[in-house]
Protein backbone atom coordinates (compact mmCIF):
# COMPACT_ATOMS: atom_id res chain seq x y z
CA UNK A 1 0.00 0.00 0.00
CA UNK A 2 1.44 3.27 -0.91
CA UNK A 3 2.45 5.82 1.26
CA UNK A 4 -0.61 8.34 0.91
CA UNK A 5 -2.81 5.49 1.26
CA UNK A 6 -1.72 4.53 4.23
CA UNK A 7 -2.03 8.49 5.75
CA UNK A 8 -5.33 8.46 4.62
CA UNK A 9 -6.49 5.39 6.23
CA UNK A 10 -4.87 6.74 9.39
CA UNK A 11 -6.72 10.03 9.11
CA UNK A 12 -9.90 8.38 8.10
CA UNK A 13 -9.08 6.32 11.71
CA UNK A 14 -8.46 9.27 13.69
CA UNK A 15 -11.45 11.27 12.70
CA UNK A 16 -13.68 8.19 13.54
CA UNK A 17 -12.01 7.87 17.15
CA UNK A 18 -12.31 11.58 17.56
CA UNK A 19 -15.81 11.32 16.94
CA UNK A 20 -16.64 8.76 19.12
CA UNK A 21 -14.90 9.97 21.90
CA UNK A 22 -16.89 13.46 21.33
CA UNK A 23 -20.10 11.36 21.34
CA UNK A 24 -19.67 9.21 24.53
CA UNK A 25 -17.10 11.36 26.75
CA UNK A 26 -18.78 13.89 29.22
CA UNK A 27 -17.33 17.17 28.58
CA UNK A 28 -15.66 15.89 24.90
CA UNK A 29 -17.72 18.64 23.31
CA UNK A 30 -16.04 21.83 25.26
CA UNK A 31 -13.03 20.73 24.64
CA UNK A 32 -13.47 20.08 21.07
CA UNK A 33 -15.22 23.34 20.95
CA UNK A 34 -11.93 25.00 22.79
CA UNK A 35 -9.72 23.38 20.17
CA UNK A 36 -11.64 24.57 16.64
CA UNK A 37 -12.77 21.15 15.80
CA UNK A 38 -16.21 21.65 15.14
CA UNK A 39 -16.47 19.04 12.47
CA UNK A 40 -16.58 16.53 15.21
CA UNK A 41 -19.45 17.95 16.81
CA UNK A 42 -21.32 18.79 14.00
CA UNK A 43 -20.61 15.06 13.26
CA UNK A 44 -21.86 13.92 16.55
CA UNK A 45 -24.89 15.88 16.28
CA UNK A 46 -25.70 14.49 12.90
CA UNK A 47 -25.72 10.78 14.28
CA UNK A 48 -27.42 11.75 17.03
CA UNK A 49 -30.68 12.80 14.99
CA UNK A 50 -30.03 9.81 12.86
CA UNK A 51 -30.28 7.31 15.84
CA UNK A 52 -33.41 9.20 16.78
CA UNK A 53 -34.95 8.93 13.14
CA UNK A 54 -34.02 5.45 13.52
CA UNK A 55 -35.45 5.24 17.46
CA UNK A 56 -38.44 6.24 16.13
CA UNK A 57 -39.40 3.96 13.45
CA UNK A 58 -39.00 1.21 15.80
CA UNK A 59 -41.43 -0.44 17.70
CA UNK A 60 -43.34 0.41 20.01
CA UNK A 61 -41.94 0.61 23.60
CA UNK A 62 -38.41 2.32 23.05
CA UNK A 63 -38.05 6.06 23.87
CA UNK A 64 -36.35 8.28 21.40
CA UNK A 65 -32.94 9.38 21.69
CA UNK A 66 -32.02 12.20 24.23
CA UNK A 67 -34.18 10.95 26.67
CA UNK A 68 -32.92 11.39 30.39
CA UNK A 69 -33.30 10.78 34.01
CA UNK A 70 -33.27 13.64 36.83
CA UNK A 71 -33.92 13.60 40.47
CA UNK A 72 -34.33 16.53 42.93
CA UNK A 73 -31.44 17.74 44.78
CA UNK A 74 -32.12 17.48 48.37
CA UNK A 75 -30.77 19.20 51.52
CA UNK A 76 -28.58 17.53 53.94
CA UNK A 77 -26.48 18.64 57.18
CA UNK A 78 -23.37 17.45 58.40
CA UNK A 79 -21.54 18.03 61.55
CA UNK A 80 -24.63 18.89 63.25
CA UNK A 81 -23.75 16.12 66.22
CA UNK A 82 -21.17 15.60 68.21
CA UNK A 83 -20.01 12.33 70.23
CA UNK A 84 -17.47 11.92 72.07
CA UNK A 85 -15.93 9.56 75.27
CA UNK A 86 -15.65 10.81 78.68
CA UNK A 87 -14.68 9.83 82.12
CA UNK A 88 -16.72 10.90 85.31
CA UNK A 89 -16.17 11.72 88.83
CA UNK A 90 -18.03 12.68 91.74
CA UNK A 91 -18.75 17.10 92.18
CA UNK A 92 -16.77 16.93 95.17
CA UNK A 93 -14.30 14.37 96.59
CA UNK A 94 -12.26 14.33 99.35
CA UNK A 95 -9.39 12.34 100.87
CA UNK A 96 -9.51 12.86 104.62
CA UNK A 97 -6.14 12.82 106.45
CA UNK A 98 -5.64 13.72 110.62
CA UNK A 99 -4.56 17.16 111.81
CA UNK A 100 -1.86 15.11 113.53
CA UNK A 101 -0.90 11.77 114.92
CA UNK A 102 -1.88 9.35 116.84
CA UNK A 103 -3.60 5.82 117.38
CA UNK A 104 -6.98 5.31 116.00
CA UNK A 105 -9.14 4.38 119.22
CA UNK A 106 -12.77 4.36 117.46
CA UNK A 107 -14.32 4.22 113.98
CA UNK A 108 -17.87 5.82 114.09
CA UNK A 109 -18.96 5.00 110.30
CA UNK A 110 -19.54 1.82 107.88
CA UNK A 111 -17.75 1.85 104.72
CA UNK A 112 -20.53 2.76 102.33
CA UNK A 113 -22.36 5.42 104.94
CA UNK A 114 -23.97 8.37 104.26
CA UNK A 115 -22.39 11.50 106.46
CA UNK A 116 -23.01 14.72 106.77
CA UNK A 117 -20.32 17.38 106.38
CA UNK A 118 -18.77 18.12 110.26
CA UNK A 119 -19.97 14.82 111.61
CA UNK A 120 -17.40 12.39 113.19
CA UNK A 121 -16.21 9.47 111.62
CA UNK A 122 -13.33 8.67 113.83
CA UNK A 123 -11.31 9.52 117.15
CA UNK A 124 -7.57 9.76 118.11
CA UNK A 125 -6.04 8.84 121.89
CA UNK A 126 -6.96 11.88 123.63
CA UNK A 127 -5.67 11.62 126.53
CA UNK A 128 -2.05 14.04 126.74
CA UNK A 129 -4.57 17.06 124.92
CA UNK A 130 -7.23 16.41 127.57
CA UNK A 131 -4.49 17.17 130.60
CA UNK A 132 -3.28 19.85 128.98
CA UNK A 133 -6.66 21.34 128.51
CA UNK A 134 -7.29 20.58 132.25
CA UNK A 135 -3.79 22.82 132.90
CA UNK A 136 -5.01 26.19 130.73
CA UNK A 137 -8.04 26.34 132.65
CA UNK A 138 -5.87 26.11 136.11
CA UNK A 139 -4.15 28.51 134.65
CA UNK A 140 -6.59 30.64 133.37
CA UNK A 141 -8.39 30.47 136.91
CA UNK A 142 -4.87 31.64 138.50
CA UNK A 143 -4.62 34.50 135.91
CA UNK A 144 -8.56 35.45 136.60
CA UNK A 145 -7.49 35.51 140.50
CA UNK A 146 -4.36 37.48 140.36
CA UNK A 147 -6.19 40.15 138.46
CA UNK A 148 -8.86 40.31 140.83
CA UNK A 149 -6.44 41.08 143.81
CA UNK A 150 -4.56 43.70 141.71
CA UNK A 151 -7.77 45.36 141.01
CA UNK A 152 -8.73 44.99 144.51
CA UNK A 153 -5.48 46.55 145.53
CA UNK A 154 -5.75 49.46 143.02
CA UNK A 155 -8.91 51.02 144.57
CA UNK A 156 -6.25 51.34 147.70
CA UNK A 157 -3.66 52.76 145.81
CA UNK A 158 -1.39 49.93 147.37
CA UNK A 159 -0.84 48.40 143.46
CA UNK A 160 0.03 50.63 140.35
CA UNK A 161 -1.79 50.49 136.51
CA UNK A 162 1.18 49.08 135.62
CA UNK A 163 0.66 45.97 137.33
CA UNK A 164 -2.88 46.10 136.41
CA UNK A 165 -1.86 45.99 132.78
CA UNK A 166 0.26 43.02 133.40
CA UNK A 167 -2.18 40.92 135.16
CA UNK A 168 -4.76 41.61 132.70
CA UNK A 169 -1.82 40.50 129.63
CA UNK A 170 -1.46 37.49 131.78
CA UNK A 171 -5.05 36.37 132.01
CA UNK A 172 -5.58 36.85 128.53
CA UNK A 173 -2.68 34.92 127.44
CA UNK A 174 -4.05 31.97 129.72
CA UNK A 175 -7.03 32.45 127.99
CA UNK A 176 -5.28 31.72 124.63
CA UNK A 177 -3.71 28.96 125.79
CA UNK A 178 -6.56 27.29 126.83
CA UNK A 179 -8.29 28.30 123.12
CA UNK A 180 -4.89 25.99 121.64
CA UNK A 181 -5.47 23.08 123.99
CA UNK A 182 -9.39 23.02 123.40
CA UNK A 183 -8.64 23.00 119.60
CA UNK A 184 -5.88 20.45 119.49
CA UNK A 185 -8.29 17.85 121.79
CA UNK A 186 -11.02 18.97 119.17
CA UNK A 187 -9.08 17.90 116.10
CA UNK A 188 -8.13 14.31 117.87
CA UNK A 189 -12.03 13.52 116.33
CA UNK A 190 -11.52 12.89 112.72
CA UNK A 191 -15.06 15.01 111.27
CA UNK A 192 -16.21 14.65 107.39
CA UNK A 193 -15.20 18.08 105.41
CA UNK A 194 -18.14 17.38 103.03
CA UNK A 195 -21.51 15.56 103.07
CA UNK A 196 -21.17 12.38 100.76
CA UNK A 197 -20.85 8.62 100.62
CA UNK A 198 -17.63 6.94 102.55
CA UNK A 199 -15.39 5.07 100.65
CA UNK A 200 -13.58 1.43 101.54
CA UNK A 201 -11.96 2.31 105.06
CA UNK A 202 -8.33 1.66 104.89
CA UNK A 203 -7.81 1.65 108.02
CA UNK A 204 -9.05 0.06 111.65
CA UNK A 205 -9.25 0.67 115.72
CA UNK A 206 -5.65 0.25 116.85
CA UNK A 207 -3.64 1.89 113.93
CA UNK A 208 -1.40 4.46 114.07
CA UNK A 209 -1.51 7.16 111.81
CA UNK A 210 -0.25 10.39 110.58
CA UNK A 211 -0.47 13.35 108.81
CA UNK A 212 -0.52 11.63 105.61
CA UNK A 213 -2.62 8.61 106.23
CA UNK A 214 -5.98 8.38 103.92
CA UNK A 215 -8.57 7.74 106.96
CA UNK A 216 -11.37 7.59 104.44
CA UNK A 217 -12.49 8.88 101.00
CA UNK A 218 -15.55 11.08 100.77
CA UNK A 219 -17.33 11.68 97.36
CA UNK A 220 -20.64 13.68 96.81
CA UNK A 221 -22.04 11.89 93.75
CA UNK A 222 -25.48 13.66 93.97
CA UNK A 223 -24.09 15.34 90.56
CA UNK A 224 -21.29 13.87 88.49
CA UNK A 225 -18.91 16.18 86.22
CA UNK A 226 -17.44 14.55 82.96
CA UNK A 227 -14.49 15.02 81.38
CA UNK A 228 -14.31 15.07 77.56
CA UNK A 229 -12.55 16.25 74.71
CA UNK A 230 -13.76 17.96 71.28
CA UNK A 231 -11.53 18.88 68.39
CA UNK A 232 -10.31 21.87 68.05
CA UNK A 233 -13.07 22.95 65.10
CA UNK A 234 -16.19 22.87 67.86
CA UNK A 235 -14.42 24.88 69.93
CA UNK A 236 -15.92 27.94 69.15
CA UNK A 237 -19.22 26.53 68.96
CA UNK A 238 -19.55 24.77 72.62
CA UNK A 239 -20.85 27.54 75.39
CA UNK A 240 -21.02 27.12 79.46
CA UNK A 241 -24.67 25.64 80.16
CA UNK A 242 -24.74 24.26 76.62
CA UNK A 243 -27.32 21.19 76.97
CA UNK A 244 -26.26 17.79 76.06
CA UNK A 245 -26.98 14.49 76.91
CA UNK A 246 -24.90 11.43 78.44
CA UNK A 247 -24.73 7.77 78.90
CA UNK A 248 -22.90 5.37 80.45
CA UNK A 249 -21.05 3.11 78.52
CA UNK A 250 -22.18 0.17 80.71
CA UNK A 251 -25.70 1.43 81.14
CA UNK A 252 -26.40 2.00 77.67
CA UNK A 253 -30.62 1.96 78.21
CA UNK A 254 -30.60 5.27 80.31
CA UNK A 255 -30.19 8.55 78.98
CA UNK A 256 -29.14 11.44 81.27
CA UNK A 257 -29.59 14.97 80.39
CA UNK A 258 -27.07 17.83 81.45
CA UNK A 259 -24.96 21.12 80.46
CA UNK A 260 -21.38 22.21 79.77
CA UNK A 261 -20.28 23.14 83.20
CA UNK A 262 -16.63 24.75 82.68
CA UNK A 263 -14.32 25.06 79.42
CA UNK A 264 -10.21 24.48 79.17
CA UNK A 265 -8.67 28.12 78.21
CA UNK A 266 -6.58 26.29 75.65
CA UNK A 267 -6.49 24.35 73.03
CA UNK A 268 -3.91 20.74 73.62
CA UNK A 269 -0.99 21.12 71.48
CA UNK A 270 -0.45 17.77 71.33
CA UNK A 271 -3.37 16.24 70.54
CA UNK A 272 -5.62 19.25 69.21
CA UNK A 273 -8.40 19.46 71.12
CA UNK A 274 -10.17 21.24 73.59
CA UNK A 275 -11.05 19.69 77.33
CA UNK A 276 -14.76 20.19 78.27
CA UNK A 277 -16.31 19.36 81.30
CA UNK A 278 -19.93 18.50 81.60
CA UNK A 279 -22.19 18.07 84.93
CA UNK A 280 -25.27 15.62 84.67
CA UNK A 281 -27.17 14.78 87.82
CA UNK A 282 -27.75 11.69 89.72
CA UNK A 283 -31.25 11.70 91.12
CA UNK A 284 -30.71 7.36 91.60
CA UNK A 285 -27.07 7.59 92.63
CA UNK A 286 -26.86 5.04 89.97
CA UNK A 287 -23.74 6.98 89.12
CA UNK A 288 -20.27 6.30 90.26
CA UNK A 289 -17.01 8.35 89.56
CA UNK A 290 -14.96 6.89 87.35
CA UNK A 291 -17.55 5.27 84.76
CA UNK A 292 -17.13 6.09 81.07
CA UNK A 293 -19.80 8.28 79.41
CA UNK A 294 -20.81 8.96 76.03
CA UNK A 295 -21.44 12.18 75.42
CA UNK A 296 -23.58 14.27 72.74
CA UNK A 297 -23.51 17.71 71.67
CA UNK A 298 -26.10 19.25 69.25
CA UNK A 299 -25.14 21.90 66.74
CA UNK A 300 -26.65 24.06 63.97
CA UNK A 301 -24.18 22.15 61.14
CA UNK A 302 -23.64 22.76 57.85
CA UNK A 303 -26.03 22.40 54.94
CA UNK A 304 -25.40 21.22 51.18
CA UNK A 305 -27.09 20.03 48.56
CA UNK A 306 -27.25 16.47 48.17
CA UNK A 307 -27.34 14.79 44.94
CA UNK A 308 -26.96 11.16 43.86
CA UNK A 309 -23.57 9.82 42.65
CA UNK A 310 -24.13 9.03 39.07
CA UNK A 311 -24.82 13.04 38.85
CA UNK A 312 -21.46 13.46 39.35
CA UNK A 313 -18.97 14.13 36.05
CA UNK A 314 -16.10 15.22 35.36
CA UNK A 315 -14.16 17.65 33.01
CA UNK A 316 -11.28 19.43 32.65
CA UNK A 317 -12.02 21.82 35.46
CA UNK A 318 -13.04 19.33 37.85
CA UNK A 319 -16.40 18.32 39.16
CA UNK A 320 -20.04 19.40 37.61
CA UNK A 321 -23.54 18.25 37.36
CA UNK A 322 -26.03 18.40 34.95
CA UNK A 323 -28.96 21.06 36.70
CA UNK A 324 -32.12 21.37 34.98
CA UNK A 325 -33.45 24.92 35.21
CA UNK A 326 -36.19 26.37 33.30
CA UNK A 327 -36.51 23.19 31.14
CA UNK A 328 -33.35 23.26 30.06
CA UNK A 329 -29.68 21.88 30.86
CA UNK A 330 -27.37 23.69 32.92
CA UNK A 331 -23.60 22.83 33.31
CA UNK A 332 -22.75 23.89 37.24
CA UNK A 333 -19.34 23.34 38.69
CA UNK A 334 -19.43 22.24 42.32
CA UNK A 335 -17.22 21.35 44.82
CA UNK A 336 -17.65 17.70 46.76
CA UNK A 337 -18.02 18.01 50.44
CA UNK A 338 -18.69 14.59 51.48
CA UNK A 339 -19.46 11.31 49.67
CA UNK A 340 -22.06 8.67 51.39
CA UNK A 341 -23.01 5.10 49.92
CA UNK A 342 -26.22 6.71 48.42
CA UNK A 343 -25.56 10.35 47.72
CA UNK A 344 -22.82 13.23 47.82
CA UNK A 345 -23.08 16.11 49.58
CA UNK A 346 -21.96 19.16 47.12
CA UNK A 347 -21.80 23.02 47.37
CA UNK A 348 -22.92 24.93 44.02
CA UNK A 349 -24.96 27.20 42.44
CA UNK A 350 -28.15 25.90 43.20
CA UNK A 351 -31.61 27.73 43.35
CA UNK A 352 -34.95 25.78 45.25
CA UNK A 353 -36.17 23.52 42.54
CA UNK A 354 -33.44 22.54 40.69
CA UNK A 355 -32.93 19.22 39.67
CA UNK A 356 -30.30 17.17 38.00
CA UNK A 357 -29.80 14.87 34.93
CA UNK A 358 -28.78 11.03 36.77
CA UNK A 359 -28.86 8.80 33.51
CA UNK A 360 -28.41 9.83 29.99
CA UNK A 361 -25.49 12.32 30.62
CA UNK A 362 -24.24 11.39 26.93
CA UNK A 363 -27.23 13.02 25.64
CA UNK A 364 -27.43 16.18 27.61
CA UNK A 365 -26.26 19.86 26.05
CA UNK A 366 -25.67 23.03 27.87
CA UNK A 367 -28.25 25.30 27.47
CA UNK A 368 -30.80 22.81 25.51
CA UNK A 369 -33.72 21.28 26.36
CA UNK A 370 -34.32 18.00 28.14
CA UNK A 371 -35.40 15.42 27.27
CA UNK A 372 -37.08 13.26 30.65
CA UNK A 373 -37.73 9.42 30.23
CA UNK A 374 -41.49 8.43 31.19
CA UNK A 375 -41.95 5.11 32.91
CA UNK A 376 -43.50 3.00 30.22
CA UNK A 377 -41.05 4.28 27.65
CA UNK A 378 -42.71 7.61 26.23
CA UNK A 379 -40.58 10.66 26.84
CA UNK A 380 -41.59 14.33 27.31
CA UNK A 381 -39.45 17.49 27.08
CA UNK A 382 -39.62 19.72 30.72
CA UNK A 383 -41.35 22.79 29.82
CA UNK A 384 -40.76 25.56 32.71
CA UNK A 385 -44.23 25.46 34.64
CA UNK A 386 -43.70 21.61 35.58
CA UNK A 387 -40.51 22.42 36.99
CA UNK A 388 -40.57 22.96 41.26
CA UNK A 389 -40.87 26.59 41.84
CA UNK A 390 -37.82 28.00 42.38
CA UNK A 391 -36.83 30.27 45.16
CA UNK A 392 -39.74 28.97 47.42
Amino acid sequence: MSFWKQSALCLIVLAAAIVIWAKFFPGAQEVLGRWGMDWAIAATDASDERATAQDGMSGAGEGPSGQVVIEPIAIATINDRLTAIGTGRALNSVIVTPFSSGRITEILVDSGAEVEAGQPIARLDLDAEQIAVDRAKLTVDDAQAKLDRVLALRSSNTSTAVQVTQAELELRNAQLALREAELALERRSIVAPISGVVGILPVSEGDYVTTETNIATIDDRSEILIDFWVPERYASSVRLDMPLSATSISRPTEVYQGTVNALDNRIDPESRTLQVQARVINPADTLRAGMAFRVTLQFPGDTYASVDPLAIQWGAEGAFVWAVQDGRARRTPVTIIQRNTDSVLVDGDFVDGDVVVVQGIHNVRDGAEVLVAERGGGSSAIPSTALPARGS
